[in-house]
């Protein structure tokens, strides 16, 4: 069989096990191919029941007793179940805020905890917005060094950079697991070994890890984390994010944004913070009960599925999506932007061409195709095990074919939209 065939795709659906797993999820248009997940997952069946009863049931008759029901312990519930796709204990893990408030917390107790230490390392792969709050927290906390290392592919870092970056006192390390553009997976173990070493602590960027890859934060002697819960957790737009602190470290660290849902006795109303102990300490504000609800339904189909046969259905998908590209798209221009390796690359492949941005229009305008772009010239293409086809990864990929092929991307203009 002509492995590029659309019976060949057709064939590894057929034998796919995890197949069922696409009916747990509301699919209104079965033309349109979503290959937005690791930006925003599908909608679950069961969060959708859940959000009607939420409204009409908690909200509706419950009213304020709702809080005593079930909404004050949402936060280390949820926390709890992520914590299982993270190889963390129940008690580590917390849902609050967004992913950058999270990064702003731990990153700030962290430079609190060891104090004449101001310099934090990163690279150029990290998700932007992690650089804005790193340096933001190195401002307030009275100035310091963010040592951001360069990528020499674009694509991926050495370990052995990074090694050498940590040769000067260093408080914290923090990077984002899986980079957001190529794929690029760091080795967790070998970046927090070097980190401890040299005295620093680790901070990873989870949210496009977690739901798309087995993780083992205590093997890797992990020290903080956080991630989002928009993308391959399915949580819905905007979803709270979550935060991960090692049992031994809770202690020590201090919420730098006390607020009254992380005090002892909340409802006490005493005018002196003092911590509650353990994660909800690190709550403030509170909780934004309807899309935290939200969340839990897909953490628990990924924890039905199961990270170990995910993560192989991922492997094989993004394998089959690097295949198509060498034999279909490289002749037309196409480059690939993520690793060859499968243990260094996460659950999307991007492709670059110069006329990324108005294929990537047309992928959206003409063929029913929705994929990311990430500047300059990237088309991200996520693949979401849960749901995702090899049917509907090849007919992307005979997308891009006559797209280049027939120049079709030309009626479309250079200016770019505010989304992307």
């Amino acid at each position: 069989m002509d492995m590029t065939s659309l019976e060949r795709a057709l064939a590894l659906d057929a034998a796919d096990e995890l197949a069922p797993f696409r009916e747990r999820f509301i699919i209104d248009d079965p033309e349109l191919i979503y290959l937005d997940g690791n930006s925003l997952g599908r909608l679950p069946r069961a969060s959708a029941e859940l959000a009607r009863e939420l409204v009409s049931a908690q909200w509706g008759r419950r009213l304020i007793r709702g809080w005593n029901d079930s909404w004050f312990g949402l936060p280390e519930r949820i926390g709890g179940k992520i914590a299982g796709l993270l190889g963390a204990a129940a008690d580590e893990v917390i849902v609050a805020d967004s992913t950058s408030v999270n990064l702003f917390k731990l990153a700030t107790a962290a430079l609190q905890a060891r104090p004449g230490c101001r310099r934090i390392v990163t690279d150029a792969l990290n998700f932007p917005s992690d650089l804005y709050v790193l340096q933001s927290v190195l401002d307030l906390c009275g100035g310091g060094h963010l040592e951001v290392l360069r990528s020499s592919d674009g694509m991926t870092l050495p370990t052995e950079d990074l090694a050498a970056a940590l040769n000067e006192p260093t408080a914290l390390v923090s990077l984002s697991h899986t980079a957001f553009k190529s794929a690029f997976v760091h080795d967790m173990a070998a970046v927090t070994d070097l980190a401890h070493r040299a005295g620093a602590l680790t901070l990873w960027d989870l949210s496009h890890s977690v739901g798309a890859m087995p993780l083992d934060l205590e093997a890797y002697g992990a020290d903080l984390a956080v991630g989002c819960g928009y993308k391959y957790l399915n949580g819905g737009p905007g979803a709270p994010a979550f935060l991960y602190v090692r049992r031994s470290l809770q202690p020590l660290l201090r919420n730098p944004l006390a607020g009254w849902f992380g005090r002892q006795d909340p409802f006490g109303f005493a005018l002196e913070y003092e911590p509650e102990a353990g994660m909800r300490q690190f709550l403030t504000g509170t909780p934004p009960v309807l899309s935290l609800a939200l969340i839990e339904p897909g953490v628990d189909l990924l924890l039905e599925a199961g990270m170990e046969r995910l993560r192989a259905k991922s492997v094989r998908q993004t394998e089959y999506l690097i295949s198509l590209w060498e034999e279909v798209l490289q002749p037309l221009g196409y480059s690939l932007g993520s690793p060859r390796e499968a243990a260094r690359r996460g659950s999307h492949v991007s492709l670059s061409h110069p006329e990324g941005w108005r294929i990537n229009r047309a992928l959206i305008e003409q063929m029913h195709v929705i994929p990311d772009f990430r500047a300059p010239d990237l088309i991200r293409l996520g693949v979401t095990p849960l749901y995702t086809t090899y049917t509907e990864l090849h007919r992307a990929v005979e997308a891009l074919r006559r797209i280049a092929a027939e120049r079709l991307y030309e009626e479309y203009p250079v200016q770019r939209q505010g989304v992307t």
